[in-house]
């Protein structure tokens, strides 16, 4: 990159880190053009971009957009980085990294940002096993109205009984 052009770089990264849901940086040591496209590819679907990014270029962007400090520490922003940034639900990239991971063992989680948290390698493994957003907020919505249905069916077997003794006194006389 020339350096005319870094400060544009920087510019957009900032804008991007501003506007992401999730930002995680990932250690892609080691990881062919082939299976970097496929990664690419994987992470598109769910709205998540991969991009390559020089140590320096990312530690001037996440200054200027008031990122966490653990974020561009000096033992972070070692070796070869990328960045995986989604504006979506915040969880699905994770997944994906995570299961291309145990696919190919690579790429590593470094550190994050999930929602404005910082989280660190443990935390990002862990989120990435949690289910997407929406399907919490679907398990969530039926925890809450399973015991509606639970309600419904027991006033509606009262009535049933209710029906069935007023309808056999009825045929009685």
């Amino acid at each position: 990159m020339k350096k005319a052009e870094k400060p544009l770089f920087v510019e957009n990264l900032k804008e991007e880190l501003k506007a992401a849901t999730a930002v995680v940086l990932v250690d892609f040591q080691g990881l062919s053009v082939k299976l970097q496209q496929e990664l690419k590819k994987r992470l598109k679907t769910q709205g998540a971009r991969l991009t390559v990014v020089k140590n320096t270029l990312f530690k001037i962007a996440s200054e200027k957009a008031d990122m966490p400090e653990n974020l561009r520490s000096d033992s972070v922003l070692s070796g070869p980085t990328a960045l995986v940034i989604t504006e979506g639900d915040p969880i699905a990239p994770l997944q994906i990294l995570a299961k291309f991971a145990s696919e190919f063992e690579i790429p590593k989680f470094k550190v994050g940002v999930v929602e404005g948290k910082f989280q660190d390698k443990e935390n990002l493994i862990s989120l990435s096993k949690l289910p997407s957003k929406n399907v919490l907020l679907g398990q969530t919505i039926g925890s809450i109205s399973s015991p509606l249905y639970g309600i419904i069916f027991a006033l509606q077997s009262n009535l049933q009984k209710l029906v069935f003794i007023l309808k056999t006194k009825s045929e009685s006389n």
